[in-house]
């Protein structure tokens, strides 16, 4: 017993439980703090009608700032316990500012986190995203916290560490090279406003092509249209090209750049019956009178040459075609009235006589743009024989054997016989 009370008298032990104590005393102040301090902040949150509270909240600022509170009891706590060594409460001292350094780096970086949430639900939020900025600054924030925690921890001056990493710069450069080209390239990419989330873009060399859902310091998300997500890197974008499709969407109109290829074959002059029965088309009857009177003014004024039907200009099938194109889009109305539109005759190759379609759809959404091109398609090669005319088409297997079943059921020549002299 008396072995005891002398082991309890000791300084050191008088040390180690008022260490002990101590302990207890910051972990019951910190638990405290956390269910007075949360409590009371969620009733304020819920209460109040602004949102930034309510980001604060939710990305744990105010947890980190509660955790202040059991260093700060060890900071100022471990000089009132007696018999303590004053290196040992030199290093309490310095684990519990370094703690709380850490904490205060937490909660700026939960902030910084929570500010990029708000800034993103603006209007300018969507078009110049600031998350990369803000990962710099979180990574320069880690950095000095970093360099802070381990000089207060082993008692050094910052400015000696940074000596040290500045004659590692070379080194530095190397490693946080990727983080360099990011914010670079971030800055430019914001400061032209050259790419936002929710953008469309193509990029072949990297596999992208759809819509953009996160910008970063290092990387752009693209969702493709087959649902998969490509990661290209941000300095990429500014190495390489790209395609932005925002201009399309803001126009309000998407382009349709489409040919039929027509079989040449069936190019001809039009007769005074196919004039009569084309000259029933609505949308013929002005490019119709029209020609016809220029055709004939032209056609006098060539006298005895005009009687060779060579010498004369006449209309041909392709032509009204052309003619009747023009006039459906133009009428059509789906079709961006203050936009390009236009039928054109290509150079003729050996697939047939391209006549492309250049115009553009009042809408820009995929699906409805996909409808409305397939219908002006579907209209105009339905057309087509009314105006003698075909789409051009390779010949199949079903064309062959169409061709070798008449030389199969025809008799066989009959054998040539010698007749004597």
């Amino acid at each position: 017993m008396d072995s005891i009370v002398g082991l309890l008298q000791r300084p050191w032990m008088h040390a180690l439980t008022g260490t002990l104590v101590l302990l207890v005393v910051a972990w019951l102040a910190g638990t405290l703090t956390r269910l007075v301090l949360l409590r009371i902040m969620r009733g304020i949150v819920r209460r109040t009608a602004w949102h930034w509270d309510d980001a604060l909240f939710q990305y744990g600022v105010f947890h980190w700032l509660a955790r202040l509170v059991p260093a700060l009891v060890l900071q100022f706590g471990i000089q009132l316990v007696p018999g303590v060594p004053d290196r040992a409460e030199r290093l309490i001292g310095n684990i519990a500012m370094a703690l709380m350094v850490f904490f205060v780096v937490m909660a700026i970086s939960a902030a910084l986190s929570a500010l990029e949430v708000l800034y993103r639900a603006t209007p300018a939020g969507g078009q110049r995203p600031i998350k990369g900025l803000l990962q710099l600054v979180k990574l320069v924030l880690f950095i000095v916290g970093a360099l802070l925690i381990i000089g207060t921890v082993t008692d050094k001056r910052v400015g000696l560490l940074l000596s040290g990493l500045g004659a590692m710069s070379a080194v530095l450069i190397l490693v946080f090279k990727d983080t360099i080209l990011g914010f670079v390239a971030g800055m430019q990419l914001s400061s032209n406003d050259m790419l936002r989330v929710g953008d469309w873009i193509s990029m072949p060399g990297a596999g992208a092509d759809g819509d953009v859902i996160d910008i970063t310091l290092y990387t752009v998300k693209v969702r493709n249209f087959d649902r998969t997500i490509v990661t290209v890197p941000t300095w990429k974008l500014i190495a390489e090209s790209y395609q932005n499709w925002r201009g399309m969407t803001e126009s309000g109109g998407r382009r349709i750049k489409r040919a039929l290829y027509l079989d040449a074959a069936g190019v001809h002059f039009l007769g005074e019956d196919e004039l009569a029965r084309l000259s029933q088309f609505r949308l013929l009857a002005d490019y119709l009178g029209r020609k016809h009177s220029e055709l004939d003014k032209w056609n006098r004024q060539l006298g005895e040459a005009g009687e060779q039907p060579f010498n004369r200009r006449r209309l041909t099938n392709l032509g009204t075609f052309r003619a009747y194109v023009n006039a459906y889009l133009h009428q059509h109305p789906k079709i961006h009235r203050q936009m390009t539109c236009m039928a054109r005759q290509l150079a003729s190759g050996p697939n047939g006589i391209p006549l492309e379609l250049y115009c553009f759809t009042a809408t820009t959404a995929w699906d409805e743009y996909e409808n409305i091109q397939g219908d002006i398609f579907d209209h105009l090669i339905a057309l087509l024989p009314e105006f003698g005319l075909a789409l051009y088409q390779q010949p199949s297997g079903q064309d062959v054997r169409a061709l070798q079943l008449p030389l199969a059921a025809a008799p066989a020549p009959s054998p040539v016989r010698d007749h004597p002299h």
